[in-house]
């Protein structure tokens, strides 16, 4: 049987254990809330935060513009004004090179840009980084032209032509290279150590074609091959 007044409350509570007390419920302690959200609180607080956010941000916006102001002087301190070769330095962030600041960009693709913006600010005629625009197989395909066939044109003497290099070397072989007028050689004597140097052929013609002629020149051997299979 209970002792210590609590009643209902101390059912199996172990010794020495104070038992705790019931909540006390009357007008003011219903227990429940009696008070609904406060949702002007909630208004307040975000738009306090949002507004902190946008200074922020507008905070950032300046310091980038003044760190990158500072930055485009010292560039321009050590490289100089532009020239003609970079671009206008209207935009602020700009380097002398005209290129944008950009701390996130990898050297590559910094390096492929700045190639890029040269190739396009340089005057023509360029030289080509690549055979990408087929100029040397065109060059090519012309110079096959004067060497392989019978041509003419206006820069040569009426009624010469143009003999293809084949038939010019046999007229060579059997007519010879025309002789230059015999001059008395100087009666020099050799120094010491001098010796009569000797010509060799050279072992190639330095001719090459590049990948993009070969590939064109076996497409077209066999398309000549398939249109000359009977059908």
């Amino acid at each position: 049987m209970p002792t210590n007044g609590h009643e209902g409350h101390d059912m199996g509570q172990p010794e020495g254990v104070v038992a705790h007390e019931a909540h006390k419920i009357d007008s003011e302690h219903p227990g429940y809330e009696i008070q609904d959200v406060n949702v002007g609180g909630i208004i307040t607080f975000v738009a306090g935060l949002c507004g902190f956010l946008a200074i922020f941000f507008v905070f950032c916006f300046l310091m980038g513009k003044a760190i990158n102001t500072a930055n485009l002087k010292t560039y321009t301190a050590d490289y100089g004004k532009p020239n003609q070769w970079t671009k206008s330095l209207s935009e602020t962030g700009q380097t002398p090179r005209g290129q944008k600041i950009e701390s996130l960009a990898s050297n590559a693709e910094m390096e492929q840009r700045q190639l890029s913006d040269v190739a396009n600010a340089f005057p023509s005629p360029r030289v080509q980084t690549d055979d990408g625009a087929q100029d040397t197989a065109e060059l090519h395909a012309r110079e096959d032209l004067l060497l392989n066939y019978y041509s003419t044109s206006k820069d040569l003497p009426p009624g010469t032509i143009r003999i293809p290099i084949e038939k010019a070397m046999e007229l060579v072989v059997e007519r010879g290279l025309p002789k230059a007028p015999a001059t008395e050689a100087a009666a020099t004597k050799p120094m010491f150590g001098d010796s009569v140097p000797t010509v060799t052929a050279p072992l190639t013609t330095g001719f090459a074609r590049t990948g993009f002629e070969l590939q064109s020149i076996e497409a077209r051997k066999e398309r000549t091959e398939v249109e000359a299979e009977p059908k």
